[in-house]
């Protein structure tokens, strides 16, 4: 398939509703092997820079695409992007742009296509000083998501999560401490010159200075070493893990952090890790083969106690509970067209539900950690808040670390340039029963 073609169906499908991550792996497979790490660069690049095309499409077209002809639209979001932030060619772009409109079947858009191209490349400097104060443009971000951010952490430090959002996100390794040490590791990535740097905060945390296929890592193979984020890495240390414990790991799927409870104590009595759909299901089992690792692996409603809880308490229960991602954007750009306005308080909602259900399946004195990868408190502090006023034997576990920034009930990671992303963490402790003598 056209690579541009399949660049404009994709940005289409994500503006229908569905989701980059779960579009690319179909079509990374459609275009040719050469042609895989454009495909996702255009996407990439088309998602994270979007509210800043859209608003020059407006300009651009006389008049609005008709939603059929979305792909289209698709495929000019993709050609501006590759005129405004791509080092090709520019006559290259057009002429490949015009081109892939026929592979398209819209071979009535071909002229369309190449005046709104030409008229971008001839009116460039204009289009863009005419928004000099067009928040949106400058920030790419929706406005909605701008002035929750800004009202929620004040203009400096808005400024430094959105300038994160807008890169691309850096590649962390966590190393499998049961095969090997961070120390040995970093001399296997030198000796395959593979550049990189021991992380900030994670004891088991590499950065690479740049993305690298997994099958070039060292050992990846033979589990040595997971891809994730350093901000992922704090839970399992979080959870102050001893031997003979028992720990649920609720919407555990892909399980890396799953995988890093079982690396960090592997002498636990038992590892359950819960999620709703068996599609992602399989990535936990995976990742687990590879690592040596085993868990008792369920496809339920985490919160659902009486569909999959045999009533057996368990000593530690971390809750990396379903939010906005909005502390991932870079990875995931196309939560600035899916992520709506409403979609907050209805995340906050099912955040509570499922911090109270869990409660329940939790043992007297034991640690329940709530996680999410969003930057907004509406889901962090704001959840744990309302839960502690409804449950009196729930207490806060202070969180004394070097990293992020305290809140009232945890902590906030932000995303970091060529660092870390969004996460928040808070931990609680359940008291023991009183009365159950």
């Amino acid at each position: 398939m056209n690579v541009r073609a399949a660049a404009a169906e994709v940005i289409a499908k994500v503006l229908r509703g569905q989701s980059l991550s779960a579009l690319l792996p179909d079509y990374s497979d459609r275009v040719d092997e050469k042609d895989r790490a454009l495909l996702k660069q255009m996407c990439f690049g088309t998602m994270r820079w979007y509210p800043q095309i859209a608003i020059l499409l407006k300009e651009l077209l006389t008049k609005p695409l008709r939603d059929k002809d979305l792909e289209i639209q698709g495929l000019l979001a993709c050609g501006l992007y590759q005129l405004m932030y791509m080092r090709i060619a520019e006559h290259a772009v057009i002429n490949e742009t015009v081109s892939a409109s026929h592979k398209l079947n819209r071979r009535w858009a071909k002229g369309l296509v190449n005046a709104v191209l030409r008229n971008f490349q001839r009116q460039r400097q204009q289009l863009v000083d005419q928004q000099e104060n067009n928040q949106v443009f400058q920030a790419a971000h929706p406005k909605w998501l701008l002035n929750h951010i800004r009202d929620a952490w004040g203009p400096e430090l808005a400024e430094q999560i959105i300038a994160a959002n807008n890169q691309q996100a850096p590649m962390m390794l966590r190393i499998n401490r049961l095969r090997t040490c961070r120390e040995d590791y970093l001399a296997q990535l030198a000796a395959a010159e593979i550049n990189c740097a021991a992380a900030s905060y994670s004891a088991e945390g590499i950065l690479l200075t740049e993305p690298r296929d997994v099958s070039l890592l060292p050992e990846f193979a033979n589990g040595y070493v997971s891809v994730q984020d350093e901000a992922a890495q704090l839970a399992a240390p979080l959870l102050m893990l001893e031997p003979g414990q028992t720990v649920l790991d609720a919407c555990c799927a892909p399980g890396g952090k799953t995988c890093h409870i079982l690396e960090s104590q592997p002498d636990l009595a038992r590892v359950v890790a819960v999620d709703l759909e068996p599609r992602r299901l399989a990535r936990v089992e995976e990742n687990l083969q590879r690592l040596g690792l085993g868990a008792e692996i369920i496809a339920a409603d985490a919160g659902d106690l009486q569909h999959w809880w045999d009533s057996q308490p368990f000593d530690r229960i971390l809750i990396d509970a379903p939010c906005s991602a909005s502390g991932v954007i870079r990875r995931h750009p196309d939560i600035k067209i899916l992520r709506k306005p409403a979609d907050i308080a209805k995340l906050a909602a099912i955040q509570l539900q499922l911090v109270n259900q869990l409660w329940h399946a939790l043992s007297e004195g034991g640690i329940l950690l709530y996680a999410t990868c969003s930057v907004l408190p509406d889901e962090n502090d704001q959840v744990i808040g309302q839960f502690l006023a409804t449950n009196a034997n729930a207490s806060v576990l202070n969180i004394d670390a070097d990293w992020g920034i305290k809140t009232d009930y945890g902590r906030q990671l932000f995303p970091k340039i060529n660092g870390n992303d969004g996460f928040y963490y808070s931990r609680l402790q359940k008291a023991a029963d009183n009365n159950s003598e």
